[in-house]
């Protein structure tokens, strides 16, 4: 999104019948892992979400674990005691949607709670309208969104950390320096995730004093990468980082294939390339690529209770028509709406400073590992990863389940083996 439009906003800012709990007998409780059915009106939770257009993958499959954690939470009792009603539109990729849908669901449904869009672009328009109702929102997966509205009420559910904007290449910064490349290539979409991604990109070569020897945006509509592949080879670099949505990152990948161009190291910060069908797409293209990651199915994240909701998320994709791992955004789909349930519960309230208060004041465990927020409604600390992609042979999906064909590089406390320089040699 444009500063320009940022700024304009940041200046504007069908129910079941309840079913009645069962009456234990006297001096009884209930059995271990039986709850009382909940009761009463049910608490509405609302959020607009890509269903449709260039998000629509990851967006579907954060839908997914919204919708099962709504089931599961039913089965336990429900939040309060009360049952529990996701009502989620379609925001079509579209940023100029996300203020109507949400004036909607507060204004015409009537929800008590909201969940924020997927996607730093769609993050931003909806947080007017969450500050003029002075609602907590949670983000999924927005990087720095906060940076510019300083709402005390927004979190974030990226691992991003307090260094949000250097976080996604930091890793791939730190393995460059480690095998000694000295130059660098950043390219961008003009669009507000990716720039600010390309922020990062910057800090971080100017932190390890690695010359950048070509920095250049291109506009989001942009479908041949050939022009600008050949226009970063020219520069001969010894890294390229793109930062770029997901049909960008295909053409990206397929562009520089075509070209022959063999950089030591690239990749970087594209979304996209964590998703399934995009990886089974591209295939053995992918060898030797570098690019952030946010969960991995590692014995550090493969917790219980994560195989848990996987086992669920993988038996129903098919049927909804979603990514069929669910690696990337299914888990945390499922785990920001468990935040705000949580938040709920601990704060023993919907009002809405009380659930942020409870989320700024405490370490909350999810199926992504225990969260706790600082400044700007951003992780403490950091959980962003960078993994190569090595041993993906043809277009079969399998092959990405687990973690054979992808390594993880960075950082140390996750790393699952060594980067290979220059990336050529995997492909």
């Amino acid at each position: 999104m444009a500063r320009a439009r940022l700024d304009e906003l940041k200046r504007t800012a069908a129910v079941a019948p309840p079913v009645a709990p069962a009456t234990p007998p006297p001096n009884t409780k209930p059995a271990v892992g039986v709850f009382p059915a909940p009761s009463g009106d049910p608490i509405r939770i609302g959020l607009g979400i890509a269903m449709t257009g260039g998000l629509a993958g990851p967006g579907k499959q954060a839908l997914l674990g919204v919708q099962i954690w709504e089931e599961q939470i039913n089965r336990k009792g429900g939040l309060l005691g009360r049952p529990v009603k996701v009502i989620a539109y379609d925001d079509q990729t579209n940023a100029s949607t996300v203020p109507g849908l949400y004036t909607k669901l507060l204004d015409v449904d009537k929800v008590d709670l909201i969940l924020g869009p997927y996607a730093t672009n769609m993050i931003a328009p909806a947080m007017p309208v969450a500050m003029q109702k002075g609602k907590t929102m949670i983000g999924l997966f927005g990087l720095a969104v906060n940076s510019e509205f300083n709402y005390p009420k927004y979190f974030a559910m990226i691992p991003t950390g307090q260094n949000t904007k250097p976080s996604f290449t930091e890793g791939f910064f730190d393995t460059a320096v480690a095998n000694r490349l000295r130059t660098v290539a950043l390219v961008a979409a003009d669009a507000e995730f990716a720039n600010n991604a390309c922020d990062g990109a910057r800090q971080n070569a100017k932190k390890h004093k690695i010359k950048i020897v070509y920095d250049r945006k291109y506009p989001p509509a942009t479908t041949d990468f050939t022009p600008i592949v050949r226009a970063i080879q020219a520069t001969n670099p010894d890294a390229v980082v793109i930062c770029s949505y997901p049909p960008d990152s295909v053409g990206m990948v397929r562009a520089v294939n075509e070209v022959g161009f063999k950089p030591k190291m690239i990749g970087g910060a594209m979304v996209g390339l964590q998703i399934s069908a995009i990886k089974t797409m591209l295939g053995p293209l992918l060898n030797g690529w570098t690019n952030y990651e946010t969960w991995a199915p590692t014995s550090h994240f493969l917790t219980p209770e994560a195989e848990a909701f996987l086992k669920e998320y993988q038996s129903r994709a098919k049927a909804a028509g979603v990514d069929p791992l669910g690696y990337y955004l299914g888990t945390w789909g499922y785990a920001y709406a468990e935040l705000l349930g949580k938040a709920v519960e601990g704060a023993k309230s919907l009002n809405d400073d009380r659930i942020a208060d409870y989320l700024r004041s405490n370490t909350i465990p999810t199926i992504v590992g225990p969260i706790r927020f600082g400044r700007n409604g951003e992780w403490v600390d950091s959980g962003m990863m960078q993994v190569q992609y090595k041993n993906i042979r043809g277009n079969d999906l399998e092959q990405f389940r687990g973690m054979n064909t992808q390594t993880v590089v960075a950082p140390a406390r996750f790393k699952t083996g060594d980067v290979v320089v220059p990336f050529e040699r995997l492909r």
